[in-house]
């Protein structure tokens, strides 16, 4: 998933409402383009949310530890 590189199209068909296919051509919106950017958008968003709970019981005992000793640099800050 890299918007970064060029990587192989594949046609596909999709269906949408008539009257925002009809404002978009109006508009000249690069379909193709904005449906990719909205679905590496949406990619992402799964990622970190699969991330989070992956990870969730390990974030949590580290808040734990936090709460209980405090942050390694508590000592260091001067705010």
């Amino acid at each position: 998933m890299s918007a970064k590189r060029a990587q192989p199209k594949s046609a596909t068909n999709v269906s949408i409402r008539r009257d925002l296919l009809e404002a978009a051509r109006a508009s000249k919106i690069n379909l193709s383009a904005t449906l990719e950017q909205a679905l590496i958008e949406k990619l992402r968003e799964a990622q970190q949310r699969q991330w989070r709970e992956e990870n969730r019981e390990a974030i949590a005992a580290y808040n734990q530890h936090v709460e209980k000793h405090g942050a390694f640099s508590d000592g260091s800050r001067s705010f």
